[in-house]
């Protein structure tokens, strides 16, 4: 069962153990003793079946592509079981945090991208909306008062130019 699991589904050592207790609570243990589901998963993992970096990774990556912020991407990984230092390994730069509020903005008409001039409850809305999703207060309102889109596209290249000349250094 766990090798059927872990050859269809990315996952973490974490997860997989949780599965795998559920599934022998649901259908039953007719065994004697209790099975080593955690020697079972460590063995996983040793076999690099099992790679919470790697997931942590993936997992990073698809909510940022979606448009969620650092402070999500964290919750989401805790709630994987990734450790904090992995966590912290794959959070995201300054750069990829400002594309994630931009792409969410966009995706959802925020800011700049509303087809008209945006009524103050509704902005609210927006700062709420953009909040939940993870995002740093500074970045939500850098994204929802750009003058344009072109200024807030300019405000994410600036973070990348930043990036890029602090790894040159």
């Amino acid at each position: 069962m766990a090798l059927a699991y872990v050859a269809r589904f990315a996952t973490s050592a974490a997860k997989l153990e949780r599965y795998l207790h559920r599934k022998l609570r649901e259908r039953g243990w007719d065994g004697e003793d209790e099975p080593d589901i955690s020697a079972m998963v460590q063995r996983y993992v040793e076999r690099g079946y099992v790679d919470d970096e790697v997931y942590a990774r993936a997992k990073a990556n698809d909510l940022l592509r979606r448009g969620y912020g650092k402070r999500r991407v964290k919750q989401a990984l805790g709630q994987a079981g990734i450790g904090e230092s992995v966590a912290d390994d794959v959070a995201p730069v300054e750069y990829t945090s400002r594309s994630a509020a931009l792409h969410l903005a966009r995706k959802r008409r925020f800011g700049p991208f509303a087809p008209s001039q945006v009524e103050p409850d509704r902005r609210e809305k927006q700062i709420a909306a953009m909040l939940r999703a993870g995002h740093i207060f500074d970045h939500v309102l850098a994204v929802l008062d750009a003058a344009s889109e072109e200024a807030a596209i300019e405000w994410v290249e600036e973070a990348r130019e930043e990036n890029t000349t602090w790894d040159a250094s």
